[in-house]
């Protein structure tokens, strides 16, 4: 058996820590001297103890650990590291396009010396916005939630027999922004007008493109809102996004296109 503070020096971690994991049912003391209080722990523990920190730079978290330790399913075990790994490889993928940002910012700021210039490419024009068709689902959602409210859409196309153009975007009702919990409105184009959730009309609006991931959107959405503001219009409506390149379509982050449309009139 080991003292607390052995089994700390051995295994690498605080005894505050272990004192963490006790309280939470994760790694419980063999043993607790019911005198002194003291803990002791089983040098078998030493292996579960080096398996939840394996865990945790996997990037589980705390409770997801307290499940997967207890797992004796080899297949369900095997699918939750599996799951793990891809989100890994996607945050890998967001970290190398913000790397690739990052220099290109870089860039750009030793050659002109305006940290903001990033904000000012962006070519804003007076345009209608397509006619569409839409399939539409509007709801209070984070936008991390895009995919589950997607997923229900694309779920009802070959229920109801209608066909997709392609076309899909979100749009924005809310006049103030919240990540986790805002007024959206995801919709996919559909060439059946009569089998439409929505007929979105064509209107006036300053429009841009935005290139890249949807991160850095908020810097599209700025140029667009302060070039409104500078040239005599007002925004008339719910700004919304129309994917027209994505990862679907097998291009790396930085090549994606997303249009920013909002409708607008004169002052």
């Amino acid at each position: 058996m080991l003292q607390i503070g052995e089994f700390s020096r051995v295994c690498l971690v605080s005894v505050k820590t272990l004192h963490h994991y006790d309280r939470i049912g994760l790694l419980t003391p063999a043993e607790v001297d019911s005198f002194t209080g003291y803990r002791y722990y089983r040098t078998e523990q030493i292996d579960t103890m080096n398996y939840i920190r394996r865990l945790k730079r996997y990037g589980f978290s705390l409770e997801e650990i307290q499940r997967l330790i207890t797992l004796s399913d080899h297949k369900e075990l095997a699918d939750a590291l599996r799951r793990q790994k891809e989100k890994l490889k996607q945050k890998q993928q967001e970290m190398n396009a913000v790397l690739n940002e990052l220099q290109a910012h870089i860039s750009v700021f030793e050659r002109t010396g305006d940290i903001m210039t990033y904000q000012k490419g962006y070519t804003i024009e007076i345009k209608n916005s397509p006619a569409m068709n839409v399939l539409a689902n509007r709801t209070m959602m984070g936008v991390d939630e895009f995919g589950k409210y997607y997923g229900t859409l694309f779920e009802r196309v070959p229920k109801e027999r209608v066909t997709p153009t392609g076309l899909n975007g979100a749009r924005y009702y809310d006049e103030e922004f919240n990540h986790d919990s805002s007024d959206i409105e995801v919709f996919i184009g559909i060439k059946e007008r009569d089998k439409a959730d929505v007929v979105m009309e064509p209107c006036e609006c300053a429009m841009t493109v935005h290139r890249g991931g949807y991160s850095t959107l908020s810097e599209a959405y700025g140029a667009v809102a302060s070039w409104i503001a500078e040239n005599g219009y007002e925004i008339a409506g719910a700004p919304f996004d129309l994917y027209i390149k994505t990862q679907f379509d097998s291009l790396s982050q930085e090549d994606w296109e997303t249009e920013v449309y909002f409708p607008v009139r004169k002052k």
